[in-house]
């Protein structure tokens, strides 16, 4: 029986049809077709060996499915739980963990909450007010605002004094914000990563939004640092199908968006020489991954308490004990009583994403012409 590979997408009309084409034309074994989704019950196995999710950002349900999906043992491009969790001050402080240059960032406390927060008594933990001249002072102006969990140039803005800044944080509402340092850029890169090892480097110019092919436009020492750069970061994030960002100021490739697991991948904006690389290689990871699995139950340390799995609990000492059978005894003191088994339990913790911010809006795409800045 053939591996399948299911693809979920949204409004995409050139990628899709293009990847199923490649996957299925090349007599390997593995089919690729649409995922068709009803009601999935909990423990419903998944049918897919790989599933390349394209959406999930913008439709929780599937993001829902997908973690099921992960449990069952599907590989899933891009890992939902990482996608679940990470966010763009996060991003920044992985990034300088990791001695990778990035813009100078700092996150403020939300504007406004949700109904039930008493503020003089829910956020007794919050420095009020905000120090605007310190946070000015070490980010600099022109900086800009965003959303720390939003994408595709939504809620951006450029400040470039403090009563702008300050305005706009005003109108932030619900929304946690990081301001950011402005970056001069003298050249822009756009990187497109898969399988984290993969990474075609591209110029690009976001005041144009579009992809330049000019194979030449790095010299080999930035070339270099921008690749492994890339890859050390897609590697700490897990993502095997992901796009880059690099704003270069006097040499110095800076990572300023790197979250993006939705990356363009339209014929119109790639060009049809970078499509076509992206369409193969997309189908060689697919493939690879379906034929040479790598359960992602691993990576979080669930394996082993699936190993052992049971599908009701075994009363140990009046309590029950999930998934592991009779655990050995626990040696006592003897002036002691037997010591019961305890079960373990682990946490993921969770938020939202970034998406892919190549349709910038028109007062951003202004600003980036003024300023030189993505």
């Amino acid at each position: 029986m053939a591996l399948k590979v299911g693809l979920i997408v949204g409004r995409e009309w050139s990628f899709p049809p293009a990847f199923i084409e490649e996957v299925n034309r090349r007599n390997e074994g593995v089919t690729a077709e649409f995922v068709q989704l009803g009601a999935p019950r909990m423990d419903d196995p998944s049918e897919y060996a790989v599933i390349i999710d394209r959406i999930s950002h913008e439709v929780p349900f599937y993001r829902t499915y997908l973690k099921q999906a992960v449990i069952q043992g599907c590989t899933v491009v891009n890992n939902p739980f990482m996608w679940t969790a990470d966010d763009k001050f996060f991003g920044a402080a992985l990034a300088t963990r990791l001695g990778i240059a990035h813009p100078k960032t700092i996150v403020l406390p939300n504007k406004e909450y949700i109904p039930g927060i008493v503020h003089d008594e829910s956020l007794r933990n919050l420095k009020y007010p905000l120090d605007w001249e310190a946070i000015v002072e070490y980010i600099g102006l022109p900086c800009i605002l965003k959303d720390a969990h939003g994408g595709g140039w939504k809620d951006v803005y450029v400040c470039r004094t403090m009563r702008e800044l300050i305005d706009n944080y005003d109108t932030s509402g619900l929304l946690t914000m990081i301001v950011q340092e402005f970056i001069h850029w003298d050249h822009f890169i756009r990187c497109i990563c898969l399988g984290q090892d993969e990474i075609l480097p591209i110029k690009y110019d976001p005041r144009e939004r579009k992809y330049h092919v000019e194979h030449a436009h790095m010299g080999e020492e930035l070339g270099r640092r921008v690749v492994d750069d890339s890859r050390k970061l897609v590697r700490a994030l897990g993502y095997d199908m992901n796009s880059m960002e690099w704003a270069v100021r006097d040499g110095v490739p800076y990572a300023i968006d790197f979250m993006n697991p939705a990356p363009d991948m339209d014929i119109y904006s790639l060009t049809p020489h970078y499509f076509d690389w992206v369409v193969k290689h997309m189908a060689d990871m697919a493939i690879d991954l379906a034929k040479n699995p790598r359960p992602q139950v691993r990576e979080l340390k669930w394996e082993d308490l699936f190993a052992g799995s049971r599908h009701s609990a075994e009363m140990v000492g009046g309590a029950a004990v999930l998934g592991s059978g009779s655990p050995p005894p626990v040696e006592a003191p003897a002036e002691a009583p037997a010591a019961q088994p305890v079960a373990g339990s682990g946490s993921v913790s969770t938020s939202r994403s970034a998406a892919d911010p190549g349709d910038a809006p028109d007062r951003i795409v202004r600003a980036e012409a003024e300023e030189g800045h993505a």
